[in-house]
């Protein structure tokens, strides 16, 4: 299939960066699995102004657009990517925050997101704090990583379903994030509730810092 085609030789040359900042949500309309591969078919305000081949991020993950039908574009997951984000969980109806790939002569307003989701984390609480929401999320605390940047630090940036945000009270294996109403009303952190299965994307700049230590040591 063409589109499948476009798809993996767009997958292995592509090195867009994000900024964290979602651009709106789409709504997942279709879920077709394609032997380990699954295509996931959404709607979004700005469908018309998608082009094949582009990339855009869904909760954090880069995909390419494959095919665009009316009010609809589709995207294609392959199995690694299945099994290390939220993607595999979601079903019809589901809306999944956007963002289109950073233009290099804009403003960075969050950080350096590289569309690499690292791993998932699970929702542990979500706390209403007058107006705002304090979430509590963990994960897999694996230490050789962290010595690689897999960790959060406080007041350090965090990737959460490709939002970027600041970490509060990092623990070893959990963190919280502090969201205020826009960005509740304006992502999928409005539909994140205990138990949750969300997408974590470390610092690449911690990961980097943490490289050059290793080998200066």
């Amino acid at each position: 299939m063409v589109w499948k085609y476009c798809y993996l030789r767009k997958n292995f040359r592509s090195n867009k960066m994000f900024s964290g900042i979602i651009e709106g949500m789409g709504t997942l309309v279709s879920v077709v699995k394609d032997q380990e591969n699954v295509h996931f078919t959404l709607s979004c305000d700005f469908t018309n102004e998608l082009k094949i081949d582009q990339s855009l991020s869904h909760n954090g993950v880069c995909l390419t657009v494959v095919r665009k039908e009316g009010s609809t574009y589709t995207v294609t997951a392959i199995k690694e990517t299945l099994l290390k984000t939220n993607l595999g969980v979601l079903k019809v109806g589901d809306k999944v925050n956007l963002e289109r790939s950073m233009k290099m002569d804009g403003r960075l307003d969050g950080h350096i997101v590289q569309g690499h989701v690292d791993q998932t984390a699970i929702c542990r609480e979500v706390v209403e704090a007058d107006g705002s929401w304090y979430y509590t999320f963990s994960y897999d605390f694996d230490p050789e990583m962290a010595k690689k940047g897999y960790m959060t630090v406080e007041k350090g940036s965090i990737t959460v379903n490709g939002v970027s945000l600041t970490v509060v009270n990092s623990q070893k294996d959990s963190f919280q994030v502090a969201i205020i109403p826009y960005t509740f009303e304006h992502t999928n952190f409005h539909a994140i509730q205990k138990g949750s299965v969300i997408n974590l994307e470390f610092d690449i700049i911690g990961k980097y810092l943490s490289r050059l230590a290793e080998f200066s040591r």
